[in-house]
């Protein structure tokens, strides 16, 4: 959520200022030419993961114009990136692949590859690039103009610019329908909400809402959308069938962003005056609790298990993190001005390591063939890997496509989408080998890009014994 723009403001020290004033105010033995199963392991289930695969928050510092990454299974910034002048909104891809960054100043949105937290594009939008979000398959991003009064679309997959729709006067927010079909823009002069069909880019309707209208999100089922209105202290309900006011819950203390928990049960709102954040009960519509957050709390949002509340504290340089279930809150120091806050999946690629052994029995050329085989259970595209086969000594090895140094061999991997798979091949001639004496030969994932979360299935090993060069049994 970013600050309420109703003109292009291109010097951060006035939003210094406005914030100021805000913030106040197993196997069987092989026969004599059998292939050994592959040894492997499955993918970890979810519950193994959770740990591992925690998600990341990405929070928009304006002064700074960066990024501050942080890892929400440890509460602290891993890393902060460069994008563009004053970025204000930002929006994660659904498969937490791509970061899209808003930048007031700019008039820019900066695409990201949160694997590597370099920005891969930028794209024109216009001046006053506000608030953004991304349609939930991934394929639009929608970006408000402020100074333009208008909604610009951008095709996530050719970065560009395919639409702009006009809306009300100084549009702040734009949140997307769970199922992609509608976009809200919340109007903060004309006090109205824009809907619009995103199938034909037109305003469909206007929702007469008044009190400056600021943040707005849809509940899970997409039957309702919060929007706050910080000048008028209240929260107002939408009901999106019809497209009227349903409800009006007052909150003091300038209601700023909003945020809804995943089961739809409660509505996180941050308190820009009054450093809290409130929980509203959306079963009666009702605040049901109040927790400290740091000075002047802007960006909400939540976590995809619903533990946890992460708010931007635009004076105080940090992130309040507040556990839903004690209403306790720690900080977290970020850059200067933290503005917005997206909570995206870690970009993780779990690569599975698969190891064959199969005897080639020969009175001269005996030898027994290995296969590496490995697969990427995702969710995100593996850049890059590397695999270590480990072998005895001396073993005069070939292989067609692994470097090969003595006593083990190093096989490379790039560019493998979910759920493909690729195979290495080593080859070992019996005749090196003390004959009767076994061997096991391993295969170990050393390193991979994106981090891969799942060690259980990292290596796999073979053992082989050549009792002659025309009996070999492998394991």
């Amino acid at each position: 959520m970013s600050l309420p723009t109703t003109s292009v403001r291109p010097w951060k020290q006035s939003v210094r200022r406005f914030l100021a004033i805000a913030g106040s105010c197993g196997l069987a033995v092989a026969s004599l030419t059998a292939m050994a199963p592959a040894a492997h392991s499955v993918p970890a289930s979810p519950a193994a993961r959770t740990t591992a695969e925690a998600p990341l928050a990405y929070v928009t510092n304006y002064s700074d114009d960066t990024v501050s990454v942080i890892d929400t299974a440890t509460a602290a910034v891993t890393s902060t990136f460069p994008v563009g002048d004053g970025p204000k909104g930002v929006a994660a891809s659904p498969d937490g692949a791509r970061l899209y960054v808003s930048n007031g100043d700019a008039g820019s949105v900066s695409v990201t590859d949160t694997a590597t937290g370099t920005v891969t594009a930028t794209i024109p939008v216009g001046n006053g690039a506000n608030g953004i979000a991304v349609s939930p398959d991934g394929t639009r991003a929608y970006v408000v103009n402020s100074a333009l009064q208008r909604l610009t679309v951008i095709d996530t997959a050719a970065n560009t610019v395919t639409a702009t729709i006009t809306v009300g006067s100084a549009p702040q927010e734009v949140a997307v329908s769970p199922d992609g079909s509608r976009a809200y823009v919340t109007n903060y002069n004309a006090r109205s909400v824009s809907v619009i069909d995103t199938a034909t880019n037109t305003v469909t309707a206007t929702v007469n809402v008044g009190g400056f209208p600021q943040g707005v999100a849809f509940t899970p089922d997409g039957s309702r959308a919060y929007v706050t209105r910080p000048y008028s202290n209240s929260v107002v309900v939408i009901n999106t069938a019809t497209n009227a006011v349903s409800a009006n819950v007052p909150l003091s203390d300038g209601p700023y962003d909003v945020a809804v928990s995943p089961d739809g049960a409660r509505v996180y709102v941050s308190r820009g005056q009054g450093a809290t954040v409130a929980t509203i009960d959306t079963a009666t519509n009702t605040v049901s609790a109040t927790t400290a957050a740091g000075n002047t709390p802007r960006g909400v949002a939540v976590t995809p298990d619903g533990g946890q509340v992460y708010a931007a504290n635009g004076n105080s340089a940090t992130v309040s993190v507040i556990d839903t279930a004690t209403h306790t809150t720690s900080g977290i120091p970020v850059g200067t001005t933290p503005v917005d806050i997206a909570i995206a999946e870690r970009p993780t690629a779990d690569v599975g390591v698969e190891l064959t052994a199969t005897p080639r029995p020969g009175l001269l050329n005996g030898r027994i063939d290995y296969t590496v085989t490995l697969t990427n259970h995702g969710p995100r595209t593996l850049a890059s890997a590397t695999v270590t086969v480990d072998l005895p000594t001396p073993t005069g090895a070939t292989s067609p496509d692994c470097t090969l140094t003595t006593g083990k061999a190093t096989c490379t991997t790039t560019g493998l989408a979910p759920g493909a798979g690729t195979t290495h091949r080593i080859t070992v001639p019996v005749a090196v080998l003390s004959l009767g004496t076994p061997y096991t030969v391993t295969a170990t994932r050393t390193t991979s890009t994106p981090t891969d979360p799942n060690p259980a299935n990292d290596s796999a090993s073979r053992t082989c014994t050549a009792t002659t060069a025309l009996l070999i049994n492998c394991t």
